[in-house]
């Protein structure tokens, strides 16, 4: 049988081809990894970054380094915290440096102190062996003398906080007109923080012909209007869907009672014996607080906020970074920035105002590949945050089962058992002292031995756990088909007050005006519940002692020019109780609210009313009075005690007495 060779050279054609077709879909659809060598970095960078332990780029520095490496080119890069955005900028600018030239070549924007450190920190090691390279962080908190003194001798990249770049400018002890690049990092944190002005003051000075580099971990509006207005066709570049949490981070939610908010976050910290966390706190007070409360309980704590000295944060963060504490409490504010390798955990002891804030939380764990878990810790009333939360990182939380007594002693014994096992013993120092300790327990068997020591070591578990009630999780039982009228009159949290304010949308008055209210006006820390915002009106819920503090300092207030009026609201239908001396406001409050109702229960009202035969009236004697009533026309009896009218009496019939006399017209 003959083979025909024009057929076999035409299915060879046809698989040839198809191999190829073939070969092209999978390279659209499988990434080939790529090597920094082949990105453009050049041998003296990639001798320092292996030595670092780089391997192979992050998909942030894939994108973005062969891009910033060509010249005018901007970019808006969205990432989220620890993807490698620091190596991603750093590398290429250390690159683009010109080493014979002692002038600020490069300048790096950042929001806080420990950010400006780290970066510098990160740039140094990159270029360890680029020789002439100069970087000098500059921040507040530090003498400003000895910033001065680097700069005269040379500088080619600032990386710098807003604030202290802005005195350095005004003393004239730094020029930015040689930049030739300029990074924005962290670009939401500073515009959050209120570095608008400051930016436009920097940005203003800055040469027009530049490379402006902004990287972000979430896009607002602002961000967006800041890009359009100082980038000019700049390339957005972005890492998952913008505003998304990264894949590598869990999210579990714990829903407890207000009472039981500390509680639950001592168990979650117990169930986890190597936990390595940041717990979020709103407030700089609720930070302290928490902190002093762990640190009472035998917790490895401390707190990281606003009111620290530079010293003192620099000391804190040291212990945190050698893992001498386990667990760092801090404000939203005082942890920007921070660079912590290999958290475990973070914990938002509550969920914070707004999304970024959340999503910049969550970044501090799982970074670079390595997986975290946030855990927050709310209250019903938080629960429409944690959806819009949800919604915008566009994942979802897993609900947590709260721990029992009985699993953390469990979890916290096994653990100890393997610390035990894992104990390096020095033979030789403690070999003398061996047959004394032999001799003192010889009498204890093997079994009593180890109990001792299990003892002795989960007392504190064991004891505290012993009669401890085991704390339920929140649930919510409203109906959804009566979700109005319980924004209206539904029941406070049990140990909360719920209040009924005359401010609502239409005022501008949302939770942040409210918070500030409250902190302005009210001594102390207060626990702020659910708040419920109206058109008109608004409702809140604030613990049950704090109730007359409420009423007193915040009625009579004014808010963008209106009298403000607070009073307790009732449980039936969401009427407001009136505050003593405060009838007017009730009056309008009331009227506010209940005017639908009124006009709805006037028919049924007057019908009943008609239908009803009136009661007998009891006579005045019946009723106690024994002297007779004065005479409905007997006007003289209103002016007895008053002996000194003057002139004559008036003749009360004479045709308008009582007419107003016609004011004269002025000439």
């Amino acid at each position: 049988m003959g083979i025909n060779r024009n057929l076999l050279a035409d299915r060879a054609i046809r698989i040839r081809k198809k191999h190829y077709l073939c070969s092209r879909f999978l390279a659209r659809k499988i990434k080939i990894m790529k090597t920094f060598e082949e990105l453009g970095v050049c041998e003296a960078l990639r001798r320092a970054i292996t030595e670092l332990g780089f391997e192979n780029p992050m998909p942030v520095q894939e994108e973005v380094i062969p891009y910033l490496l060509g010249e005018n080119n901007d970019v808006v890069a969205l990432a989220q915290t620890g993807t490698g955005k620091t190596a991603a900028f750093g590398l290429p600018l250390i690159q683009q440096v010109d080493t014979q030239r002692n002038e600020p070549q490069s300048l790096i924007l950042c929001p806080t102190r420990e950010l400006c450190l780290q970066i510098s920190d990160d740039l140094s090691d990159y270029g360890k062996y680029v020789d002439g390279l100069h970087i000098l962080p500059v921040y507040g908190g530090s003498s400003i003398e000895s910033q001065i003194r680097a700069l005269k001798r040379g500088v080619q990249i600032i990386v710098a906080t807003p604030g202290r770049l802005i005195d350095l400018m005004e003393r004239g002890a730094v020029s930015l007109h040689t930049i030739q690049n300029v990074v924005l990092d962290e670009a939401d944190e500073m515009l959050n923080m209120g570095f608008t002005e400051s930016l436009n003051t920097i940005l203003a000075d800055v040469p027009q012909e530049r490379n402006t580099l902004l990287f972000s971990a979430t896009m607002s509006n602002e961000i967006a209007r800041i890009a359009k207005q100082y980038l000019h066709d700049a390339r957005e570049i972005t890492i998952g869907r913008r505003n998304e949490s990264t894949n590598t981070v869990k999210h579990i939610v714990y829903c407890v009672q207000a009472k039981d908010k500390y509680a639950a976050l001592k168990r979650i910290v117990d169930y986890y014996p190597e936990i390595y966390a940041i717990i979020f706190c709103r407030t700089r007070k609720e930070t302290q607080e928490i902190a002093d409360k762990l640190m009472s309980d035998g917790y490895n704590a401390d707190s990281l906020h606003g009111e620290l000295s530079q010293a003192q944060r620099d000391l804190v963060m040291q212990k945190f970074r050698l893992r001498n504490l386990q667990l760092l409490v801090a404000t939203d504010v005082a942890a920007r920035g921070l660079d912590v390798e290999d958290l475990s955990h973070v914990i938002n002891y509550g969920l914070p105002e707004d999304t970024e804030s959340y999503t910049h939380r969550s970044g501090r764990t799982g970074r670079a590949g390595k997986t975290g878990t946030s855990i927050a810790i709310i209250n019903l009333r938080e629960k429409g945050r944690m959806r819009e939360i949800e919604r915008i990182i566009g994942k979802k939380f897993e609900p947590g089962v709260m721990p029992t007594g009985k699993q953390i002693c469990e979890k916290q014994l096994y653990k100890f058992i393997d610390r035990l096992e894992k104990v390096n013993v020095n033979e030789e120092e403690i070999a003398e002292l061996m047959p004394s300790i032999y001799r003192k327990l010889d009498w204890l068997s093997k079994e009593d031995f180890i109990k001792r020591v299990v003892s002795y070591e989960f007392n504190r578990f064991i004891e505290y756990y012993r009669d401890r009630e085991e704390i339920k999780l929140a649930t919510d039982n409203r109906e959804a088909g009566s979700r109005r009228d319980g924004e209206r009159g539904r029941k406070p949290e049990a140990g909360f007050t719920r209040f009924f304010i005359n401010m609502g949308k239409v005022d501008g008055f949302y939770p942040r005006e409210l918070m500030a209210l409250i902190n302005s006006n009210m001594k102390g820390r207060v626990e702020l519940g659910r708040i419920d915002l109206m058109k008109n009106y608004a409702f809140f819920e604030v613990e049950e002692k704090e109730t007359r503090a409420v009423l007193k300092s915040l009625n009579g207030l004014r808010f963008n020019g209106r009298k403000i009026v607070v009073e307790v609201a009732s449980e039936e239908d969401g009427k407001a109780s009136a505050p003593r001396g405060n009838k007017k406001g009730t009056e309008r409050g009331n009227e506010a609210r209940d005017g639908r109702r009124s006009r709805k229960e006037g028919k049924t009202d007057s019908t009943t009313r008609a239908d009803k035969p009136k009661a007998a009236k009891p006579s005045r004697a019946e009723r106690g009075y024994t002297k007779a009533r004065g005479k409905k026309d007997d006007w003289k009896q209103f002016f007895i005690h008053n002996d000194d009218l003057r002139g004559p009496e008036p003749d009360f019939d004479e045709e308008g007495w009582a007419k107003p006399s016609k004011k004269r017209k002025k000439k």
